[in-house]
């Protein structure tokens, strides 16, 4: 019988090749095994498993609950070859997951946000692309619903101007999916490409699309703190304020519009939706129903739609 550490590698061989990225469980759950190889045990038990969820002080109890759905799920894959296995039982650590309420950007303050990257320091020659290349970055998340790894993670070869569709290569569950483009969205592609080209001239850079100072891939947390920075100099956000708008946000968005669109063209939302499941890359539509929350403007033209059905019934 092998060890519950070799156990473990099999169990995210498997997950991984189903297409799971599995990066939090994959770190947490061989600390797990060190804890396990600590108290000299050689199969799960359902208290050890707790002691250890339970470790980390001064966090939320979301947090302990979810490391312990991550020794949970390995255990149910484990007592298959390992009668001795406790599986933690649900509700051990209960807890209410609360997602963010999303933030529905304004079309001025969109427009504000990317006036704000073009003023962004250029304290080197390195820098001065650096403004343009946040430009295209913000601008391609506001208009094509991408997540923020999609677009990190875009290469040249990924997109295709004259067809005007990006190929968004392994993304979530490891799913690739094109994206259609609209055709102002390739014009300022173009131009950052171009500005790009002259700027890296004769020098060694990434076959990503959005390059830093280095030449190499966006750091997601340098991504983010420029985000911050520019939301609190348009008044997105307060200096004192923790939370606010997401550059997530811009994805509820472009869902939103979507649908808004389609109402006011008297078109059938619900027919359609799946295609907008297929072009935000989810695996379940129920999964984009959720974008759809909160915005009056949509539940406004829900509305309209309900209350001219009722005037045509006898």
């Amino acid at each position: 019988m092998n060890t519950l550490r070799q156990a473990v590698q099999d169990y995210l061989s498997l997950r991984r090749s189903l297409g799971f990225n599995l990066h939090d469980a994959g770190k947490v759950l061989l600390d797990f095994v060190t804890f396990m190889e600590r108290h000299r045990t050689s199969y799960i038990t359902q208290a050890l498993a707790l002691a250890w969820a339970q470790q980390p002080v001064n966090v939320q109890s979301a947090q302990w609950a979810k490391r312990l759905s991550f020794v949970r799920g390995f255990a149910r894959h484990r007592s298959a070859t390992d009668s001795r296995t406790q599986i933690p039982a649900q509700g051990l650590l209960p807890f209410r997951p609360r997602r963010a309420r999303p933030y529905l950007y304004s079309e001025d303050e969109i427009r504000s946000l990317l006036r704000a990257t073009l003023d962004l320091p250029c304290r080197c020659e390195a820098s001065k692309l650096r403004p343009w290349t946040y430009h295209g970055l913000f601008g391609l998340l506001s208009v094509s619903g991408l997540r923020l790894g999609e677009a990190r993670s875009l290469e040249l070869q990924d997109l295709d101007l004259k067809a005007a569709v990006l190929t968004i290569r392994s993304a979530k569950f490891g799913k690739s999916r094109l994206v259609p483009l609209h055709a102002s969205t390739c014009k300022v592609l173009a131009d950052y490409i171009a500005r790009r080209k002259r700027h890296w001239a004769g020098r060694e850079v990434s076959s990503y699309l959005f390059v830093s100072n280095w030449g190499n891939r966006l750091d997601g947390g340098e991504i983010h703190r420029t985000f911050y920075a520019l939301s609190r100099q348009i008044g997105l956000r307060s200096i004192s304020d923790h939370h606010g708008p997401r550059l997530h946000d811009m994805r509820h968005r472009f869902a939103t519009n979507t649908l808004v669109r389609w109402y006011r063209s008297n078109l059938d939302p619900e027919r359609l939706l799946p295609i907008l499941s297929a072009y935000l890359g989810h695996v379940h539509v129920a999964d984009t129903q959720w974008y759809l929350s909160s915005s009056p403007e949509l539940m406004r033209e829900a509305m309209r739609r309900l209350e001219h059905r009722w005037e045509d019934r006898p």
